[in-house]
This record gives structure tokens, sequence and C-alpha cells, in this order.
């Protein structure tokens, strides 16, 4: 169907910068909107930055600033800078798309990649 591949994740220092990459393959009619979640231990999954297709990205409170979502096509990627532990979680990329063929309405999560900022 519809398939999510992630990469960028690692262990940085606190201030430092991580540059995530996610790319949407398959069945693909249209794609609505493609962003970031994440999740930390024993925590909710959260929004990150999300772009729809045609509108403006929207970021949550806690990395407006310091985050920046790009998109282009099938792709998506996210800029961290400044990052702070607290940013630590594994990081999922998200899309909501139509299919090709049989029209069907589906979101779609990627694997995960893990973010450690620690010193």
């Amino acid at each position: 169907q519809v398939q999510l591949v992630e990469s960028g994740g690692g262990l940085v220092q606190p201030g430092g910068s991580l540059r995530l990459s996610c790319a949407a393959s398959g069945s693909i009619f249209s794609i609505n909107a493609m962003g970031w979640y994440r999740q930390a231990p024993g925590k909710e999954r959260e929004l990150v930055a999300v772009w729809p297709s045609g509108g403006t990205a929207n970021y949550a409170a806690s990395v407006k600033g310091r985050f920046t979502i790009s998109r282009d096509k099938n792709t998506v990627d996210l800029q961290m800078d400044r990052l702070r532990p607290e940013d630590t979680a594994v990081y999922y990329c998200n899309t909501k798309a139509v299919t090709s063929g049989n029209y069907k309405y589906l979101e779609v999560w990627g694997q995960g990649t893990l973010v450690t900022v620690s010193s």
C-alpha cells in the first residue's frame, strides 16, 4: 500500500542539531498531509510539526522557533536545532494519503527513529 521510511536519528549533545528525513512510497494517489510526531517513554505520542498539502506548517509550542519542517512532494524533513534533553523521544513520520486505484483514505506511520539528547 503505502510505506514511510525514516532516517536521521541519533545521539547529540544539548544545543546540538539533527535532521530527520522521511520518504513515502507505494500506491499513492495524493497526500493530504505529512508531519512528525514523537513519543517519550511513559508518555503519550504528541504532534511535533505538520505540513498540510496546500496549507501552512504548524508546530508544537515546545519546538516552535527551534525546529523547522520542510515538505516536497512525497518527502518531509525535520531540522532540529538547539536540542534539549526533553526532546529525547522516538520520532515518527506520519502521512494522511489517498491510495491509487481504490482511492482509500488512510493514515500511515513510519517505524520510528530514536533521538537522544544527552551530555
